[in-house]
């Protein structure tokens, strides 16, 4: 009996606290169960501010590809970022991080962008972590849903979504976007 009992709490710490392996297709990939309850997933929710300033004497988005074509939508052009983020609305509010990466005008037909973006965090507990944005981005809709596919540092593993609002523009292209980001992480 004591064989009996012991084999089954064996088995069921292997079960909890191992990775299993399983082979598919030969050796191009493997697939791995893991489990463990040392680690609780968690859901944060951000809301901040992205202030894309392309004139002036120190602009944060610069045209990095401008194309040969003059097409009304501007298809091709692309930018380089590092936008400030920030707690409210207005340009001098406090500092809670930088947008660094590309978006690039996608659509021959509207205005959508393809957006490949880090928000790196440089307040408080965040200080350091970065989530990662990829995807289309409808800029004319009122309200943009994007995905978010990874993160560093406490965002470690991190999914989810960011949704985008416009909260003013100029004619020059200057815009304040308000994000509303969910994402799941350890």
């Amino acid at each position: 009996m004591a064989s009996f009992v012991t084999q089954t709490l064996f088995l069921l710490f292997f079960t909890l606290f191992s990775t299993f392996s399983i082979t598919i297709n030969g050796e191009f990939s493997s697939q791995s169960i893991i489990t463990s309850t040392k680690r609780m997933e968690k859901m944060t929710l951000l809301h901040f501010y992205f202030h894309d300033i392309v004139d002036g004497k120190n602009p944060t988005a610069i045209k990095i590809i401008r194309p040969a074509n003059k097409s009304t939508v501007s298809f091709g052009t692309t930018f380089m970022v590092a936008d400030p983020l920030t707690e409210k609305p207005e340009p001098n509010s406090k500092l809670v991080g930088r947008a660094q990466g590309i978006y690039a005008l996608a659509s021959q037909h509207e205005i959508g962008l393809l957006m490949v973006m880090n928000f790196a965090f440089s307040d408080g507990i965040y200080n350091g972590s970065a989530l990662s944005i990829l995807g289309r981005n409808a800029v004319l809709n009122k309200v943009r849903e994007m995905p978010i596919v990874g993160g560093s540092g406490i965002f470690r593993f991190a999914r989810g979504y960011a949704l985008a609002k416009t909260v003013w523009f100029n004619q020059i292209g200057d815009v304040v976007v308000e994000y509303n980001v969910s994402v799941v992480h350890y």
